[in-house]
């Protein structure tokens, strides 16, 4: 009966020992509750991070060539990314003769402007999707399979047996089990999460709005290049004829001179002006070669001047309005401006997210699953947690605020 009876507290004693290691290593399965809550959204320096590069019209006199009264020459400078482009030659093949409509299009689908900033709105687009996400639930499962052994020695378990013919192991196992769960993660109030998804579609907003000013500012470029290109062209047509004349009165002067009735000093002046045109020309086929360039960098082209423009496009007068309709037009239409108000929007979002740090936000964390050591033999568990967090001192967050009402 002795032996039985000790046989018996044995058993139960290691069975005890196994159960409160299974438990123990259970519950560290369980993923512990966040010890920070939401963070706000870090904002650039600026305000908004918009890319560098811009494109600029300008007017600067050009002196006459046959009087002394100069001509304006509006011109349009794109610098940065607006004056480069991806290669879309083998996307869209080229038959060596660019119109206007196509130039603006291929300006619009592979300029480098207008390329970074729709990758920055698409860029935003996936910033508010995890913003969203933190109020979303979030739901995963698991399967897990565990073999262990577990040494109570080494965990600092001892045992002073004072028991005859009892005798308790160090060393507990192998035993395993077999985990299917199920976890659940809600944010029930968090207005910091909230505040940052405010900020994130404000933003979203101002990056879709700096993509629309980008595809004006690309139109803006491909479309006063390639009125630049045309008058490149009707410069070199005028300043050939006006060689082409050039040389009849020379050849005029040098018959002249053959026949006595001319001096030679009128001859050379004639053969001067003739080399001065003949000089200008050249001038001019290079600049115009120069705009061809340009024109075909903006608009993904091979950056060379081995091609021809059709159109032809006249002139016609600037419709002229008041001062004030002027600037009522520019308000309603300039994307760059919404851009910034946007940006304006989504800083005082970011600083209210900032500010709601300090306030308590409710959580909810749950899992159900079944646990056993086989399939057959498991049984249904389950967990919730319902978390209120609350800051008590946070030195950090009240420096993050000052520090976003700067930048604001």
């Amino acid at each position: 009966m002795k032996s039985q009876a000790g046989s018996i507290w044995r058993t139960l004693l290691v069975l005890g020992i196994v159960s409160s290691v299974s438990v123990s290593h259970l519950w560290a399965q369980i993923p512990a509750a966040q010890s920070q809550g939401t963070q706000p959204v870090q904002l650039p320096l600026s305000g908004r991070a918009a890319q560098a590069g811009s494109v600029k019209a300008t007017e600067s006199p050009v002196p006459g060539t046959t009087s002394s009264v100069n001509t304006i020459n509006a011109t349009v400078e794109a610098q940065g990314p607006y004056s480069g482009s991806t290669r879309g030659s083998a996307n869209r093949p080229f038959t060596g003769k660019l119109s206007l409509r196509e130039a603006i299009e291929r300006g619009l689908a592979y300029n480098l402007g207008a390329i970074g900033l729709s990758q920055a709105a698409n860029q935003a687009h996936g910033q508010v999707g995890v913003s969203r996400s933190a109020l979303l639930p979030n739901l995963v499962g698991d399967l897990a399979e565990t073999v262990q052994q577990t040494n109570l020695k080494a965990l600092g378990v001892r045992f002073n047996n004072s028991i005859p013919g009892l005798s308790i192991p160090t060393v507990v196992g192998p035993f395993n089990y077999i985990d299917l769960r199920a976890r659940l993660s809600q944010s029930i109030i968090d207005l910091t999460a909230w505040d940052n998804y405010k900020s994130a579609r404000e933003n979203l907003h101002a990056a879709q709005l700096s993509a629309r000013d980008a595809h004006d500012l690309v139109v803006l470029a491909v479309g006063g290049i390639y009125l630049q290109v045309i008058a490149a062209k009707a410069r070199v047509q005028s300043a050939s004829a006006q060689l082409e004349t050039a040389n009849a009165l020379y050849d005029q002067a040098t018959q002249q001179r053959k026949a006595g009735v001319l001096a030679q000093v009128d001859a050379d002046r004639s053969q001067v002006q003739a080399l001065t045109q003949q000089q200008r020309l050249f001038s001019l086929e290079n600049d115009l070669a120069k705009q061809k360039i340009d024109l075909a960098r903006m608009t993904g082209l091979p950056p060379n001047d081995q091609y021809e423009i059709t159109d032809n496009i006249p002139f016609s007068p600037t419709p002229v309005g008041s001062l004030n309709e002027i600037l009522q037009q520019a308000l309603d239409s300039r994307s760059d401006l919404k851009a910034a108000e946007t940006q304006v929007r989504s800083a005082e979002h970011a600083m209210a997210a900032a500010r709601a740090e300090r306030l308590p936000s409710l959580s909810l964390n749950g899992d159900y699953g079944v646990i056993g050591t086989n399939p057959s033999q498991s049984h249904g568990t389950f967990s919730f947690t319902g978390t209120l967090r609350f800051s008590i001192w946070k030195e950090a967050g009240s420096k993050a605020t000052s520090s976003r009402r700067g930048r604001l």
